[in-house]
């Protein structure tokens, strides 16, 4: 039999955290091992907690979801947090990604979309909800890529391109926005995977926020 994922909920909404639990529960592969409603007192539940996923609230009294993140993967940097959002809260993501964040999901996803974002940071990927990939990204930035060799480092047309998938573009709708062929998007986009390391469109979302190449709302 294989073992569950065993996830724990961050909330302080006490009525959404119980009804998401519910939900969670109905899923033959998972277990719902602590729901609390604060950063404190899951982190100090956090040293004998057996979990794997954690869904992560942003705004919260006293220790919001940054620094809860934050401190809960310098204990357990095994832990693969998802977090939880509403619209509002754009101006938070980047200190979330910073902090570690795996995964983003707005409150009202159906729970087919919860499962994925759960299956997706189980599997080692990151998971950015497709509802908020056209909202995120403003501008791109014409700044160097930190931290890699010339080599690595990304054009200004493959940065072009990256801001346009992270605005959840298909590689025909940026072609057509670019005036370009698909086949030379198609060709930027593998280069974009292979130099940054991403498997996919929410890891490029992911790195593109960590490396200050978007700028969010």
């Amino acid at each position: 039999m294989t073992e569950k994922v065993k996830i724990a909920l961050v909330d302080d909404h006490t009525l959404f955290r119980t009804g998401l639990a519910g939900l969670l529960s109905q899923h033959d592969g998972y277990d719902v091992v602590s729901d609390v409603g604060s950063g404190e007192e899951f982190l100090a539940l956090l040293p004998d907690l057996d979990v794997d996923v954690v869904f992560m609230d942003i705004s919260m009294p006293g220790i919001d979801g940054g620094e809860t993140t934050r401190r809960a993967l310098v204990e357990r940097p095994d832990l693969r947090i998802i977090t939880l959002s509403m619209y509002g809260d754009d101006q938070y993501y980047t200190r979330m990604v910073e902090c570690g964040a795996s995964g983003f999901l707005l409150k009202d996803s159906d729970i087919d979309e919860v499962y994925a974002a759960v299956d997706s940071v189980v599997a080692g990927d990151s998971y950015f909800s497709p509802q908020l990939l056209g909202s995120l990204t403003r501008n791109m930035s014409r700044q160097p890529l930190l931290n890699v060799s010339d080599e690595d480092a990304l054009s200004e047309r493959e940065i072009e391109i990256l801001v346009e998938v992270c605005r959840g573009l298909s590689n025909q709708e940026i072609a057509d926005k670019l005036f370009i062929s698909k086949r030379t998007v198609d060709k930027h986009r593998a280069n974009i995977l292979e130099k940054t390391g991403c498997k996919n469109t929410a890891n490029l979302v992911v790195f593109a926020i960590k490396n200050h190449l978007v700028e969010l709302f």
